[in-house]
């Protein structure tokens, strides 16, 4: 009972500054999106690839998380983006606490893209709200095509579904056809951009999806 009631806290305690976080997103304007996957899915890539395309450099912030090094920081900043490194040690997934310290020392002026990229794992970060307005799992092909089913909790908190490395489908067992059915399983109508960096597909897609997003929740400043 007393491990429940202290997970309980923790739990209420990440609400309450997340709802901090996304108050203040919403004044500014800003539009966040909470990025999860495995390690190795792509989602640095997909970053790379897609906030190009999305909106000018200078709208857009970037923080990632990661257990150690800031390698992938350093890959978002040589693209010319701002991007504030996140180091949560031994934890595997971002709190909003932290959201909350990294944008303190942020300049949100003129931004209108917060990109927060997870500390790889396809558990913890589902179950914690870090004041995005939205969730999108980033899952590779090499990883099976029954990841939502084992992993539900991810699919059916996120609005966004990108498939990573679809052209090793003819070198693995994925069926495309049977990840969309296991996806609608857990989350009915979720949307699935797919995408490959050997063959440049898609990331014209998922830009236009964050667009939609940030105007449909009038995220807009």
């Amino acid at each position: 009972m007393t491990e429940i009631k202290v997970v309980e806290n923790i739990m209420k305690l990440n609400d309450s500054v997340a709802a901090e976080v996304r108050a203040l997103l919403a004044e500014r304007g800003v539009f966040a999106v909470n990025l999860i996957g495995s390690p190795g899915s792509g989602k640095t890539t997909l970053l790379e690839r897609v906030l190009p395309k999305l909106a000018p450099l200078s709208e857009m912030l970037v923080l990632e998380g990661d257990i150690a090094t800031t390698r992938d920081a350093e890959r978002i900043a040589a693209g010319g983006i701002e991007a504030v490194q996140i180091t949560t040690g031994n934890a595997c997934h971002i709190a909003a606490h932290l959201i909350k310290r990294s944008l303190a020392q942020c300049d949100l002026s003129g931004r209108k893209y917060l990109l927060v990229e997870n500390v790889g794992n396809l558990v913890c970060p589902a179950e914690f709200d870090i004041g995005e307005h939205a969730k999108i799992v980033v899952l590779s092909v090499p990883e099976g095509d029954d990841k939502p089913l084992k992993y539900p909790l991810v699919f059916q908190t996120s609005a966004l579904c990108v498939l990573t490395k679809i052209d090793l489908v003819p070198y693995t067992d994925f069926s495309i056809a049977r990840f969309k059915q296991n996806v609608e399983a857990v989350h009915p109508g979720m949307t699935i951009i797919q995408t490959s960096l050997r063959q440049e597909g898609g990331f014209e897609e998922v830009a236009g999806w964050l667009r939609s997003e940030r105007t449909r929740l009038g995220a807009a400043a």
